[in-house]
């Protein structure tokens, strides 16, 4: 079986390709952030590896994050100008906060 070298997350600019191995995501991350990770990894359960690991890898920064924090911003402050509803599937899984 093939194994993933990355994660690919979609922005609003568009794909983000991260890192998916420890060694990776260590290496990718602020410095001040990677003592935090060494020690979530070393005392991690192996079934909650892929989670934390995903989750990590979500935290390295990416060219994109300038764009997404300015929707963000946007909607928070009230401006909903460019953004689209679905209001014709069950929207069980969106979040409430």
């Amino acid at each position: 079986m093939a194994r993933a070298k990355s994660f690919v997350m979609h922005m609003t600019g568009g794909p983000v390709e991260l890192p998916s191995t420890i060694l990776g995501i260590r290496e990718a991350l602020p410095e001040r952030q990677r003592d935090e990770f060494n020690a979530e990894v070393e005392h991690a359960e192996a079934a909650d590896l892929p989670l934390l690991l995903a989750r990590w890898a979500m935290r390295i920064p990416a060219e994109q994050d300038a764009a997404e924090a300015d929707v963000v911003g946007r909607v928070k402050a009230g401006d909903f100008s460019g953004v689209t509803f679905d209001n014709e599937s069950d929207d069980a899984w969106r979040s409430a906060g």
